[in-house]
C-alpha cells in the first residue's frame, strides 16, 4: 500500500472456495467485495447459498482456494497458521447467534475471557471488560451470570467480547436468530449505535428485515456473490 492510504477492512480479489472430491464442489465462486472502514454491510441468501463459506473466509478460519484476501491491507493468502490465529484475534470480533458463553462466569468475566487469547496483559483486562459492557449498555450487568439475563442482555455481552479487543471488524452470523422480536430489536439498535461511532459491520443473515438495517447489501446464491454497483 501507499504511504498515507488508508486500506479497506475487507478486500477480496478473485476469491473463491472449492472442495475437493469427485466432482470437487465450488462453495463459493470467484468474486470480489471491498468493505470500506466505517461500513455497515449485510450479507443476504438462502440457507445452502454460501454464506457459511463466505462467513469462514472472512473471518480467516478457512482460507481461499482461488484469489487474494487482504484484511486491513494485510494479504492473509502467505501467513502461516499462527499469524493468521493473531491477525484473527487482534482485528476480528465474532458475534453468532448462539451466544457460547460461560455459564458460571459473571458478563465481565466472559468478556474479559476474549482478552487471554491476545495477550492483553492481566492488569488492564477488567478495566477493558468493563468499558466493553459500557459501549454496549450493560454497565450495571458486570456481575451477572448469564443464567439471569435476557436473550438479548445475553447477546449484548457477546457483542462486547467482540468488541473488547477493539476489532477493525465486527464479523456477526444471524446475530438475531435465537431472540425474540424484542430482543431482537434491542441487538439490532446497539449495531445501529456502533455503526454510527464508526465500527465496521458485516452481518450475514437470511433475514430481510435484519438486512434491511445496514447501509448496504449483497446477496449471495448458489456460490454467487452479487454485488451491486455503487451510484
Amino acid at each position: 500500500m501507499t504511504a498515507g492510504t488508508n486500506p479497506p477492512v475487507i478486500a477480496l480479489y478473485g476469491v473463491g472456495r472449492t472442495h475437493p472430491g469427485r466432482p470437487p464442489v465450488v462453495a463459493l465462486r470467484p468474486t470480489d467485495l471491498t468493505v470500506r472502514r466505517g461500513e455497515y454491510l449485510a450479507v443476504t441468501g438462502p440457507s445452502g447459498s454460501g454464506k457459511s463459506t463466505l462467513l469462514h473466509l472472512l473471518g480467516l478460519l478457512d482460507t481461499p482456494t482461488a484469489g487474494r484476501y487482504e484484511l486491513d491491507g494485510i494479504d492473509t493468502g502467505g501467513l502461516r497458521d499462527k499469524d493468521r490465529s493473531t491477525l484473527r484475534g487482534r482485528r476480528i470480533g465474532f458475534v453468532f447467534q448462539s451466544f457460547h458463553l460461560l455459564p458460571h462466569r459473571t458478563a465481565e468475566e466472559n468478556v474479559a475471557l476474549a482478552q487471554v487469547y491476545n495477550r492483553t496483559p492481566r492488569r488492564t483486562r477488567d478495566a477493558a471488560a468493563v468499558d466493553a459492557l459500557r459501549l454496549v449498555g450493560l454497565g450495571h450487568r458486570t456481575d451477572a451470570l448469564p443464567g439471569t439475563m435476557s436473550g438479548g442482555e445475553r447477546q449484548r455481552v457477546a457483542i462486547a467480547r467482540a468488541l473488547v479487543n477493539r476489532p477493525s471488524l465486527l464479523l456477526c452470523d444471524e446475530p438475531t436468530g435465537n431472540l425474540d422480536s424484542a430482543n431482537a430489536e434491542a441487538v439490532l439498535a446497539q449495531f445501529d449505535a456502533l455503526h454510527a461511532q464508526g465500527y465496521t459491520l458485516v452481518v450475514i443473515t437470511h433475514d430481510p428485515a435484519v438486512a434491511a438495517r445496514a447501509e448496504r447489501r449483497v446477496t449471495i446464491r448458489d456460490g454467487r456473490l452479487t454485488v451491486p454497483e455503487v451510484v
